[in-house]
């Protein structure tokens, strides 16, 4: 066994780093479950209690839970096919099918409920096509239950790749030689599937699903842009004035805490139960079978059509950003450029843009400072309590967005920095000088949310470049980096100048990822930025499609640009690093 030494270098990793997730992974979730189990400073369980004894907050966690569960058996449903098909069946054209089957993951739910409304409404575009059609005599209520099934539709379509990806991959995983062997006893394809190659998939299938309940079940953004409040994030989303004298909040974001640590538990367990052993892991290359012309036909049908639905709220959103006049038709009547000249003078529009670009941009710094730190210290030095710290580093994930970020108000709201001075300089030149740098506050997001912001956005993509670059360390043979410490190089020089570069690709794909997703992060942004002037992106959505108005229209406009961001970021993380870019999306890392 290594015996372990504590140099000077490795006890500034570890303050580092312990302090970074000590400080803001650590402390607002502790800090939160405390404040959820004390009344004036003595423990009681009265606020956790009245969670479950008020009907109406108990009601808000069974319809988050029963939208956890619709959107996984819908992701199962729409994801099982396409992966069987990608996985077992040849066709021309499946390398760009399967690539259209990740589009979903661009287009955040949070802005297609712009177009979802327009589309689906009573007398939206779809009811009046049916019904010129001759197809229906009156308006279908397409959203049931004040929108509960629009939250749903807009997450599965969102969600889908993530089951797909697993699924995909557990399917890939599977030794063909067991379906072979079951073909040739006389079993038949439907026999096969149901006995060997479903239950062979559930590990797979338990990992995404898990993803997929605990994403739809915290998804703060959704429902609120839909108008569906009765669910948990939102009732939290409104306590959020109350915090600092009402502990219910943090007693409903504990209880929402403990059942996702359940989901995690369970599916873990679950897996263990129905996990079937295999000689061989996919060893022998599964064998795809060949379809005819009328196969193609049918394929090309469900991969268009599940594409289709997944980008038709987002067309609306497009539609909605250009429209002039839209009332009682199909389609819009006349198209105006005048919401997107208003992004350019509206006192909201490009401030938050620019707010975004900022938090975002230091974030991410942050992020490859850290991030490339930590992977080169778990992969190249193996540092003692690596397991542990890769474990920390993965947890973001893992915690839902409205946890952290209501975590982060309750810790952060009126505190008193010691590294104010320190900021404060550090931001002078963001202000205007020193002096217009709010001074004891900078922490608190009533006054200034920008340090907390990037904070936020860095716990929670910090997973990206530490998988990104953990990836590229272990491509990368080490004894280029002996070479050159056998020429007499300092580490930090051969890091500089010959690891960094030699994963560069990798870094770029991770560095994308976490400034793109950062641009578009819902929860951190809606929860911790409070004053107009300090909006990012995703608030000022919100704010403007709230009001009445071209409000909508012009945060349609902002929704296609943040849209065109992101997409044009995936391809280009896509063309780095090619089909490793659907690992940073998989729950099995």
């Amino acid at each position: 066994m290594k015996s372990f030494k504590l140099t000077p270098s490795l006890a500034l990793f570890y303050a580092v780093i312990g302090s970074y997730f000590g400080l803001f992974l650590v402390w607002p979730v502790l800090s939160m479950t405390a404040n959820a189990f004390f009344l004036e400073g003595e423990f009681s369980l009265t606020f956790l209690m009245s969670i479950f004894n008020d009907p109406a907050l108990s009601m808000t966690i069974l319809r988050s839970l029963w939208i956890g569960f619709a959107v996984t058996f819908a992701t199962l449903l729409i994801s099982l096919p396409l992966a069987y098909a990608c996985s077992r069946l040849s066709f021309k054209g499946k390398a760009f099918l399967q690539a259209l089957t990740l589009v979903p993951l661009i287009l955040p739910p949070f802005v297609g409920a712009l177009g979802m409304r327009q589309f689906f409404a009573r007398f939206g575009s779809v009811n009046l096509l049916l019904m010129q059609m001759g197809i229906i005599d009156q308006p279908i209520d397409w959203f049931g239950d004040m929108g509960f099934w629009g939250v749903v539709f807009l997450e599965a379509i969102h969600l889908y790749p993530i089951m797909f990806l697993n699924l995909t991959s557990a399917l890939a995983n599977i030794d063909p030689a067991m379906e072979e062997a079951a073909q040739s006893q006389g079993a038949g394809p439907w026999k096969i599937f149901r006995s060997i190659t479903f239950p062979l998939t559930l590990p797979g299938f338990f990992a995404g699903a898990s993803i997929v309940f605990i994403w739809a079940f915290t998804d703060l953004g959704t429902p609120l842009m839909m108008g569906y409040r009765q669910v948990a994030p939102v009732q939290i989303f409104q306590k959020i004035t109350e915090i600092e004298n009402n502990p219910q909040g943090y007693a409903l974001v504990l209880v929402v805490l403990v059942v996702t640590a359940l989901t995690f538990v369970l599916s873990g367990k679950l897996v263990q139960k129905n996990e079937y052993a295999m000689i061989s892991k996919g060893g022998a290359g599964t064998r795809a079978r060949n379809v005819g012309w009328f196969g193609h036909i049918g394929l090309y049908a469900l991969f268009l059509g599940v594409f289709f639905m997944s980008v038709l709220p987002h067309i609306g959103v497009i539609l909605n950003s250009v429209r002039d006049s839209w009332f009682m038709t199909i389609l819009p009547e006349s198209y105006t450029m005048g919401h997107w000249e208003k992004i350019l003078s509206h006192n909201i529009t490009l401030p938050s843009i620019m707010n975004s670009i900022k938090y975002s941009f230091f974030s991410t710094i942050l992020d490859v400072v850290l991030g490339v730190w930590l992977a080169y210290m778990i992969v190249r030095k193996k540092v003692w309590g690596s397991k542990i710290l890769d474990a920390m580093a993965m947890l973001p994930l893992a915690l839902p967005g409205i946890v952290l970020a209501f975590g982060f108000l309750g810790c952060f709201i009126g505190w008193d920095a010691p590294a104010n001075a320190f900021l404060s300089f550090v931001l002078a030149p963001f202000y205007g000088g020193r002096e217009q740098v709010p001074y004891f506050v900078i922490f608190d997001p009533k006054v200034n949310p920008m340090v907390l912001l990037i904070i936020a956005y860095s716990v929670r993509r910090i997973p990206f470049i530490v998988r990104s670059a953990a990836a590229g360390f272990q491509q990368v043979s080490h004894t280029f980096e002996e070479a050159s410490a056998s020429l007499g190089a300092n580490p930090a020089y051969t890091v500089r100048k010959i690891t960094i570069p030699l994963i560069s690709s990798n870094l770029v794909a991770g560095v994308l990822l976490t400034f793109i997703f950062a641009m578009l992060e819902v929860s951190d942004s809606l929860i911790l930025a409070f004053r107009e002037e300090t909006y990012p992106i995703t608030k000022a959505i919100y704010s403007l499609a709230m009001r009445l108005g071209d409000g909508p229209f012009v945060a349609s406009a902002l929704g296609v640009w943040g849209m065109l961001l992101l997409t044009c970021g995936l391809l280009i993380s896509s063309i780095s690093m090619g089909s490793k870019l659907g690992q940073l999306f998989r729950a099995s890392g």
